[in-house]
């Protein structure tokens, strides 16, 4: 069967019944909803669709059946902002046995064993497994996280910190219901622990570090924000996630005041914005950002806001608005007037508005800070189904394409 006989066959079966849906209004609609189908249709029955979706970083792995034994390739597949990442790339493979957790003197085969060493090393995972954590996990510099092969949930108390360190990847993880901790001594490295003021509760909170990459997780329910990066972060790619219910998404830059986030550069890519989102996806100040090829599916109040002249360059997103008439618009100017935020540079370049979602643009189309916001080359928003469709933490087996 070919590739194009099954759109063809899959769209004779579900058009009937999108046809005379009696809630979908919009002409629009009925072509998402069209294509929702034949790419969901397309994941379960066309395992190959992992490869050549037009997704760089997918389609730079995930077609190889050896993974497993090749997983360090996946530090080679970066893009955007974060692209200079490498993890654990060159370090031992370090294998999580023991979901156990000791914040000051943890033991070996546990996660924050791994974490805390000075050494790169690429954590992998034995088996599925649940972690929760007693406070928060403090990675150390040049490590990867890596959940392929293993159902990893890190759940049910704090969650990752990675403060004034370098060279993280974080993939495949399961990252939700992450409380607050604090007020306890936690281990940062063999060699040191301190005291520990009360966390925020984020999924994966991003402070004073760079060159980091987040890709394939799926997030959900924290406390404070499902990923947040503040005081002078930089060199950062979010990628391939998928998040669901939460209120305050992704903050990106700490205070109107806090200049240090001036230098921040941010991807923002192939990202699934799904059900029971409010707000904050993202929420910027001050620095760069590159907002490319994300379906937003839900949002409450808006989908992109910011304060504090940051640069948004928004290129070939999906933004399909709630059917509230008062939340269409997909931007924010967070508590400043127009006649200031109207200077700053916010442009929406080929993306696909659904259900009436509109984006308001500001600054000088023509200005040079675009460049500083641009991290890769957009597809077309048309795309965005297929690029995004395997957002989220991966069910990959050995031996099979992932």
């Amino acid at each position: 069967m070919t590739f194009n006989f099954f759109l063809f066959f899959i769209f004779s079966l579900i058009t009937p019944t999108i046809i005379h849906s009696s809630h979908v209004q919009d002409p629009e609609l009925v072509v998402l909803e069209v294509q929702e189908a034949i790419y969901n249709a397309s994941r379960r029955n066309l395992g190959y669709l992992s490869c050549g979706t037009g997704n760089p970083i997918d389609d730079c792995w995930r077609c190889d059946k050896k993974w497993a034994k090749n997983r360090k390739r996946l530090a080679d597949c970066a893009i955007g902002f974060g692209k200079g990442a490498i993890g654990g790339k060159n370090g031992k493979i370090y294998v999580v046995t023991d979901t156990g957790d000791d914040p000051v003197n943890p033991k070996k085969g546990t996660l924050r064993y791994g974490a805390i060493q000075f050494e790169p090393l690429w954590i992998i995972f034995e088996r599925d497994m649940v972690i929760k954590l007693k406070e928060e996990l403090m990675l150390n510099s040049f490590k990867t996280i890596d959940g392929r092969g293993a159902s990893v949930h890190i759940s049910g108390g704090p969650c990752i910190t990675i403060q004034y360190v370098t060279n993280i990847i974080i993939h495949g993880i399961n990252i939700h219901d992450c409380k607050r901790g604090g007020n306890a001594n936690v281990r940062d490295t063999p060699s040191h622990y301190g005291w520990r003021t009360i966390s925020d509760g984020d999924g994966v909170s991003i402070f004073g570090g760079s060159h980091i990459w987040v890709d394939h997780c799926s997030l959900s329910n924290c406390v404070d924000g499902l990923i947040d990066a503040i005081h002078g972060s930089t060199s950062i790619t979010i990628s391939n996630n998928y998040l669901t219910h939460h209120n305050k998404v992704m903050l990106l830059g700490h205070s109107d005041f806090e200049t240090r986030d001036k230098i921040m550069q941010v991807t923002i890519a192939f990202n699934h914005f799904g059900e029971g989102l409010v707000q904050r996806m993202p929420r910027c100040r001050h620095g760069y950002f590159h907002v490319v090829n994300n379906d937003y599916t839900h949002w409450e109040m808006y989908a992109i806001g910011g304060s504090a002249d940051p640069t948004i360059n928004s290129q070939g997103n999906r933004f399909l608005a709630p059917n509230d008439p008062n939340n269409k618009e997909v931007t924010k100017r967070e508590e400043w007037p127009e006649s200031a935020w109207k200077k700053w540079n916010w442009r929406s370049q080929g993306d696909m508005m659904l259900n009436g979602a509109f984006f308001t643009t500001s600054g000088a189309a023509s200005s040079s800070s675009y460049a500083r916001a641009s991290s890769l080359s957009a597809r077309p928003s048309s795309y965005v189904g297929s690029i995004t469709v395997g957002a989220g933490a991966l069910q990959c087996k050995t031996g099979s394409h992932c």
